[in-house]
Protein backbone atom coordinates (compact mmCIF):
# COMPACT_ATOMS: atom_id res chain seq x y z
CA UNK A 1 0.00 0.00 0.00
CA UNK A 2 1.26 3.52 -0.76
CA UNK A 3 2.34 5.41 2.30
CA UNK A 4 0.10 8.26 3.41
CA UNK A 5 1.56 11.67 2.82
CA UNK A 6 2.86 13.38 5.92
CA UNK A 7 0.82 16.46 6.90
CA UNK A 8 2.34 19.68 5.67
CA UNK A 9 3.46 22.29 8.22
CA UNK A 10 0.94 25.05 8.82
CA UNK A 11 3.45 27.80 8.13
CA UNK A 12 6.95 28.58 6.89
CA UNK A 13 9.26 31.33 8.10
CA UNK A 14 10.46 34.15 5.88
CA UNK A 15 14.16 34.77 5.49
CA UNK A 16 15.68 37.59 7.53
CA UNK A 17 15.70 40.34 4.85
CA UNK A 18 11.94 39.97 4.29
CA UNK A 19 11.10 40.60 7.93
CA UNK A 20 13.55 43.50 7.97
CA UNK A 21 11.82 45.08 4.96
CA UNK A 22 8.46 44.65 6.64
CA UNK A 23 9.64 46.12 9.95
CA UNK A 24 11.02 49.22 8.20
CA UNK A 25 7.77 49.68 6.27
CA UNK A 26 5.69 49.45 9.46
CA UNK A 27 7.95 51.86 11.33
CA UNK A 28 7.67 54.46 8.57
CA UNK A 29 3.89 54.01 8.32
CA UNK A 30 3.49 54.69 12.04
CA UNK A 31 5.50 57.90 11.77
CA UNK A 32 3.67 59.32 8.76
CA UNK A 33 0.41 60.51 10.26
CA UNK A 34 -2.33 60.58 7.64
CA UNK A 35 -1.99 58.32 4.59
CA UNK A 36 -2.80 59.20 0.99
CA UNK A 37 -5.74 57.15 -0.36
CA UNK A 38 -5.45 55.34 -3.68
CA UNK A 39 -2.34 55.41 -5.85
CA UNK A 40 0.45 57.82 -4.86
CA UNK A 41 -0.51 60.04 -7.78
CA UNK A 42 1.16 63.21 -9.02
CA UNK A 43 0.79 66.97 -8.74
CA UNK A 44 -0.89 68.98 -11.49
CA UNK A 45 -1.16 72.77 -11.82
CA UNK A 46 -4.57 74.10 -12.79
CA UNK A 47 -5.18 77.67 -14.01
CA UNK A 48 -8.40 79.40 -13.02
CA UNK A 49 -9.14 82.51 -15.07
CA UNK A 50 -9.32 85.50 -12.79
CA UNK A 51 -8.36 83.61 -9.61
CA UNK A 52 -4.83 82.27 -10.17
CA UNK A 53 -3.24 78.83 -10.33
CA UNK A 54 -3.67 75.90 -7.93
CA UNK A 55 -1.95 72.59 -7.30
CA UNK A 56 -4.01 69.38 -7.26
CA UNK A 57 -3.09 65.81 -6.49
CA UNK A 58 -4.24 63.47 -9.27
CA UNK A 59 -4.64 59.78 -8.38
CA UNK A 60 -6.76 56.67 -8.92
CA UNK A 61 -8.79 55.37 -5.94
CA UNK A 62 -9.04 51.96 -7.67
CA UNK A 63 -7.84 50.77 -11.09
CA UNK A 64 -11.35 50.75 -12.60
CA UNK A 65 -12.53 54.03 -11.09
CA UNK A 66 -12.06 57.46 -12.71
CA UNK A 67 -9.07 59.58 -11.81
CA UNK A 68 -9.65 61.96 -8.89
CA UNK A 69 -8.19 65.41 -8.28
CA UNK A 70 -7.87 66.75 -4.73
CA UNK A 71 -6.97 70.37 -4.02
CA UNK A 72 -3.54 70.82 -2.43
CA UNK A 73 -2.63 74.51 -2.35
CA UNK A 74 -2.21 77.70 -4.31
CA UNK A 75 0.75 78.01 -6.65
CA UNK A 76 2.39 80.45 -4.25
CA UNK A 77 2.25 78.09 -1.22
CA UNK A 78 5.65 76.47 -1.63
CA UNK A 79 5.63 74.84 1.82
CA UNK A 80 2.34 73.01 1.18
CA UNK A 81 3.55 71.98 -2.29
CA UNK A 82 6.78 70.52 -0.93
CA UNK A 83 4.94 68.76 1.90
CA UNK A 84 2.58 67.04 -0.54
CA UNK A 85 5.47 66.17 -2.86
CA UNK A 86 7.19 64.48 0.08
CA UNK A 87 4.01 62.57 0.97
CA UNK A 88 3.61 61.37 -2.61
CA UNK A 89 7.24 60.23 -2.68
CA UNK A 90 6.77 58.37 0.60
CA UNK A 91 3.54 56.76 -0.64
CA UNK A 92 5.31 55.60 -3.82
CA UNK A 93 8.09 54.04 -1.72
CA UNK A 94 5.53 52.25 0.47
CA UNK A 95 3.63 51.01 -2.58
CA UNK A 96 6.80 49.49 -4.01
CA UNK A 97 7.67 47.84 -0.68
CA UNK A 98 4.17 46.32 -0.41
CA UNK A 99 4.42 45.08 -4.01
CA UNK A 100 7.70 43.31 -3.26
CA UNK A 101 6.43 41.85 0.01
CA UNK A 102 3.32 40.53 -1.75
CA UNK A 103 5.53 38.86 -4.38
CA UNK A 104 7.55 37.24 -1.58
CA UNK A 105 4.41 35.76 -0.02
CA UNK A 106 3.25 38.23 2.62
CA UNK A 107 -0.45 38.73 3.22
CA UNK A 108 -1.91 41.75 1.41
CA UNK A 109 -5.60 42.70 1.42
CA UNK A 110 -7.33 44.07 -1.68
CA UNK A 111 -7.27 47.69 -2.84
CA UNK A 112 -10.88 48.39 -1.91
CA UNK A 113 -10.16 47.21 1.63
CA UNK A 114 -7.15 49.55 1.61
CA UNK A 115 -9.38 52.55 0.88
CA UNK A 116 -11.61 51.72 3.85
CA UNK A 117 -8.74 51.08 6.26
CA UNK A 118 -6.92 54.24 5.18
CA UNK A 119 -10.09 56.29 5.74
CA UNK A 120 -10.56 54.78 9.21
CA UNK A 121 -6.92 55.48 10.04
CA UNK A 122 -7.06 59.06 8.78
CA UNK A 123 -10.19 59.75 10.83
CA UNK A 124 -8.46 58.53 13.99
CA UNK A 125 -10.65 55.48 14.59
CA UNK A 126 -7.80 53.05 15.25
CA UNK A 127 -6.00 55.62 17.40
CA UNK A 128 -9.26 55.95 19.39
CA UNK A 129 -9.38 52.22 20.11
CA UNK A 130 -11.08 50.52 17.15
CA UNK A 131 -9.73 46.98 16.68
CA UNK A 132 -9.36 45.01 13.44
CA UNK A 133 -10.62 41.44 13.96
CA UNK A 134 -11.43 38.40 11.83
CA UNK A 135 -9.34 37.10 8.93
CA UNK A 136 -7.62 40.44 8.34
CA UNK A 137 -6.31 40.43 11.92
CA UNK A 138 -5.01 36.89 11.35
CA UNK A 139 -3.27 38.05 8.15
CA UNK A 140 -1.72 40.98 10.01
CA UNK A 141 -0.27 38.65 12.65
CA UNK A 142 1.19 36.28 10.05
CA UNK A 143 3.12 39.21 8.62
CA UNK A 144 4.03 40.48 12.07
CA UNK A 145 5.50 37.12 13.06
CA UNK A 146 7.39 36.85 9.77
CA UNK A 147 5.67 33.69 8.54
CA UNK A 148 3.68 32.70 5.48
CA UNK A 149 0.68 30.41 5.59
CA UNK A 150 -2.53 29.65 3.76
CA UNK A 151 -5.02 32.48 4.14
CA UNK A 152 -8.48 32.40 2.64
CA UNK A 153 -9.44 35.39 0.54
CA UNK A 154 -11.98 37.51 2.38
CA UNK A 155 -14.42 40.15 1.23
CA UNK A 156 -15.16 41.24 4.79
CA UNK A 157 -13.61 43.87 7.01
CA UNK A 158 -14.53 43.18 10.63
CA UNK A 159 -13.79 45.90 13.15
CA UNK A 160 -14.82 46.00 16.79
CA UNK A 161 -14.74 48.06 19.93
CA UNK A 162 -14.96 46.95 23.55
CA UNK A 163 -15.37 50.38 25.14
CA UNK A 164 -16.51 53.75 23.84
CA UNK A 165 -13.93 55.01 21.36
CA UNK A 166 -11.82 57.90 22.66
CA UNK A 167 -12.70 60.41 19.95
CA UNK A 168 -12.51 64.17 20.50
CA UNK A 169 -15.75 64.53 18.53
CA UNK A 170 -18.08 61.85 17.12
CA UNK A 171 -17.13 60.39 13.73
CA UNK A 172 -19.95 59.21 11.48
CA UNK A 173 -19.11 55.68 10.38
CA UNK A 174 -21.37 56.00 7.33
CA UNK A 175 -19.71 59.24 6.27
CA UNK A 176 -16.31 57.61 6.65
CA UNK A 177 -17.08 54.68 4.34
CA UNK A 178 -18.94 56.89 1.87
CA UNK A 179 -15.86 59.10 1.63
CA UNK A 180 -14.13 56.19 -0.14
CA UNK A 181 -16.58 56.65 -3.06
CA UNK A 182 -16.95 52.87 -3.30
CA UNK A 183 -20.74 52.93 -3.32
CA UNK A 184 -21.36 51.42 0.10
CA UNK A 185 -24.95 51.04 1.26
CA UNK A 186 -26.30 50.13 4.69
CA UNK A 187 -27.38 46.54 5.35
CA UNK A 188 -30.28 46.24 7.86
CA UNK A 189 -29.42 43.98 10.78
CA UNK A 190 -32.89 42.40 10.85
CA UNK A 191 -35.59 41.30 8.44
CA UNK A 192 -37.22 44.71 8.43
CA UNK A 193 -35.74 47.34 6.06
CA UNK A 194 -36.14 49.84 8.89
CA UNK A 195 -33.98 47.80 11.28
CA UNK A 196 -30.74 49.52 12.35
CA UNK A 197 -27.65 48.61 10.36
CA UNK A 198 -24.43 47.13 11.69
CA UNK A 199 -22.88 46.57 8.25
CA UNK A 200 -22.32 48.27 4.92
CA UNK A 201 -21.68 46.58 1.60
CA UNK A 202 -20.50 47.44 -1.89
CA UNK A 203 -22.77 46.51 -4.81
CA UNK A 204 -22.61 43.00 -6.23
CA UNK A 205 -22.60 39.51 -4.83
CA UNK A 206 -18.86 39.62 -4.09
CA UNK A 207 -18.85 43.26 -2.96
CA UNK A 208 -16.74 44.23 0.02
CA UNK A 209 -18.62 44.22 3.33
CA UNK A 210 -17.70 46.10 6.51
CA UNK A 211 -19.12 44.89 9.84
CA UNK A 212 -19.02 46.68 13.19
CA UNK A 213 -18.94 44.28 16.15
CA UNK A 214 -18.84 44.57 19.92
CA UNK A 215 -18.97 42.41 23.04
CA UNK A 216 -22.25 41.05 24.35
CA UNK A 217 -23.72 37.85 25.72
CA UNK A 218 -26.51 37.53 23.14
CA UNK A 219 -25.24 36.71 19.65
CA UNK A 220 -26.68 39.11 17.09
CA UNK A 221 -28.04 41.63 19.58
CA UNK A 222 -27.80 45.14 18.13
CA UNK A 223 -26.47 48.00 20.27
CA UNK A 224 -26.01 51.66 19.43
CA UNK A 225 -22.54 53.24 19.23
CA UNK A 226 -23.16 56.99 19.72
CA UNK A 227 -19.59 58.00 18.93
CA UNK A 228 -19.93 56.46 15.44
CA UNK A 229 -23.60 57.31 14.90
CA UNK A 230 -24.00 53.63 14.06
CA UNK A 231 -24.90 50.25 15.52
CA UNK A 232 -22.86 47.13 16.27
CA UNK A 233 -23.68 43.44 16.46
CA UNK A 234 -22.84 41.68 19.73
CA UNK A 235 -20.57 38.62 19.69
CA UNK A 236 -20.15 36.44 22.81
CA UNK A 237 -16.75 36.62 24.51
CA UNK A 238 -15.57 39.60 22.51
CA UNK A 239 -14.84 41.21 25.89
CA UNK A 240 -12.12 38.55 26.23
CA UNK A 241 -10.97 38.88 22.62
CA UNK A 242 -10.70 42.67 22.73
CA UNK A 243 -8.94 42.97 26.09
CA UNK A 244 -5.35 44.24 25.76
CA UNK A 245 -5.25 44.76 21.97
CA UNK A 246 -1.84 45.20 20.34
CA UNK A 247 -0.47 47.61 17.77
CA UNK A 248 -0.23 45.91 14.39
CA UNK A 249 -0.17 46.79 10.70
CA UNK A 250 -2.28 45.72 7.74
CA UNK A 251 -0.83 45.54 4.24
CA UNK A 252 -3.61 46.41 1.81
CA UNK A 253 -3.47 47.54 -1.80
CA UNK A 254 -0.29 49.61 -1.89
CA UNK A 255 -0.53 50.72 1.73
CA UNK A 256 0.72 49.75 5.15
CA UNK A 257 -1.99 50.87 7.57
CA UNK A 258 -1.32 51.05 11.33
CA UNK A 259 -4.15 49.24 13.14
CA UNK A 260 -4.98 47.56 16.43
CA UNK A 261 -5.43 43.79 16.52
CA UNK A 262 -6.41 41.35 19.27
CA UNK A 263 -3.54 39.74 21.15
CA UNK A 264 -2.66 36.72 18.97
CA UNK A 265 -3.23 34.14 21.71
CA UNK A 266 -6.70 35.59 22.40
CA UNK A 267 -7.46 35.57 18.68
CA UNK A 268 -6.46 31.90 18.49
CA UNK A 269 -8.61 30.79 21.44
CA UNK A 270 -11.60 32.80 20.23
CA UNK A 271 -11.28 31.36 16.72
CA UNK A 272 -11.42 27.87 18.22
CA UNK A 273 -14.61 28.91 19.99
CA UNK A 274 -16.03 30.39 16.76
CA UNK A 275 -15.26 27.17 14.89
CA UNK A 276 -17.77 25.35 17.11
CA UNK A 277 -20.51 27.91 16.50
CA UNK A 278 -20.73 27.62 12.72
CA UNK A 279 -22.89 24.51 12.30
CA UNK A 280 -24.44 25.92 9.12
CA UNK A 281 -21.13 26.96 7.56
CA UNK A 282 -18.56 24.18 7.76
CA UNK A 283 -16.14 25.99 5.43
CA UNK A 284 -15.88 28.96 7.79
CA UNK A 285 -15.64 26.64 10.78
CA UNK A 286 -12.68 24.83 9.22
CA UNK A 287 -11.09 28.16 8.28
CA UNK A 288 -11.36 29.34 11.90
CA UNK A 289 -9.90 26.05 13.13
CA UNK A 290 -6.92 26.21 10.76
CA UNK A 291 -6.22 29.84 11.58
CA UNK A 292 -6.31 29.07 15.30
CA UNK A 293 -3.96 26.11 14.88
CA UNK A 294 -1.54 28.19 12.82
CA UNK A 295 -1.43 31.01 15.36
CA UNK A 296 -0.90 28.57 18.23
CA UNK A 297 1.93 26.84 16.36
CA UNK A 298 3.62 30.15 15.59
CA UNK A 299 3.25 31.43 19.15
CA UNK A 300 4.84 28.32 20.66
CA UNK A 301 7.57 27.65 18.09
CA UNK A 302 8.54 31.13 16.92
CA UNK A 303 7.73 33.23 19.97
CA UNK A 304 8.51 30.68 22.70
CA UNK A 305 5.09 31.48 24.10
CA UNK A 306 3.78 29.37 26.96
CA UNK A 307 0.04 28.92 26.49
CA UNK A 308 -1.86 30.07 29.56
CA UNK A 309 -5.58 29.51 30.02
CA UNK A 310 -6.03 31.61 33.16
CA UNK A 311 -7.84 34.48 31.45
CA UNK A 312 -9.73 32.37 28.92
CA UNK A 313 -13.46 31.96 29.70
CA UNK A 314 -14.43 28.38 30.56
CA UNK A 315 -16.97 28.26 27.74
CA UNK A 316 -14.25 29.20 25.24
CA UNK A 317 -11.94 26.52 26.63
CA UNK A 318 -14.77 23.99 26.54
CA UNK A 319 -15.26 24.74 22.86
CA UNK A 320 -11.51 24.40 22.29
CA UNK A 321 -11.54 20.95 23.90
CA UNK A 322 -14.31 19.91 21.52
CA UNK A 323 -11.94 20.70 18.66
CA UNK A 324 -8.92 19.00 20.22
CA UNK A 325 -8.92 15.90 17.93
CA UNK A 326 -9.02 18.06 14.79
CA UNK A 327 -6.53 20.46 16.34
CA UNK A 328 -4.14 17.61 17.09
CA UNK A 329 -4.34 16.46 13.48
CA UNK A 330 -3.45 19.92 12.17
CA UNK A 331 -0.63 20.31 14.70
CA UNK A 332 0.95 16.93 13.93
CA UNK A 333 3.86 18.58 12.02
CA UNK A 334 4.40 20.85 15.04
CA UNK A 335 5.08 18.51 18.00
CA UNK A 336 6.20 21.24 20.39
CA UNK A 337 3.02 23.25 19.78
CA UNK A 338 0.88 20.11 19.95
CA UNK A 339 2.38 19.19 23.32
CA UNK A 340 1.82 22.72 24.67
CA UNK A 341 -1.80 22.86 23.45
CA UNK A 342 -2.65 19.44 24.91
CA UNK A 343 -1.02 20.38 28.20
CA UNK A 344 -2.91 23.70 28.33
CA UNK A 345 -6.29 22.13 27.59
CA UNK A 346 -5.81 19.17 29.92
CA UNK A 347 -4.83 21.47 32.79
CA UNK A 348 -8.33 22.93 32.96
CA UNK A 349 -11.09 21.43 35.05
CA UNK A 350 -14.47 21.96 33.46
CA UNK A 351 -17.74 21.43 35.36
Amino acid sequence: MPRAKAPRPLYASFEGPVSTMYAELVERARSQGQLLPGTPGSLALRERPGSGAYWYRRYYPLPKLPQVEDFVCTQADQAAYEAMSSRIESAAWSQEQVRMLRALGMQVADKDAALVLVEMHNRGLFAAGLVLVGTLAYMAWLNGFGVKAVSSRTQDIDVARRHVLKLATPVSFMEAVQATKLGFSAVPAGLSPSAPSTSVKRPGREGLRVDILTSGTDLGQVVRLPELDWHAQCIPYFDYLLASPRQAAMLAGGHCVPVNAPAPERLAWHKLYSSTRRASDTAKAEKDLRQAATLLAVLVERDNFGLSTKAVPKEVLGAARQRLPALCSLLEPHPQALDEVERALHRIALP
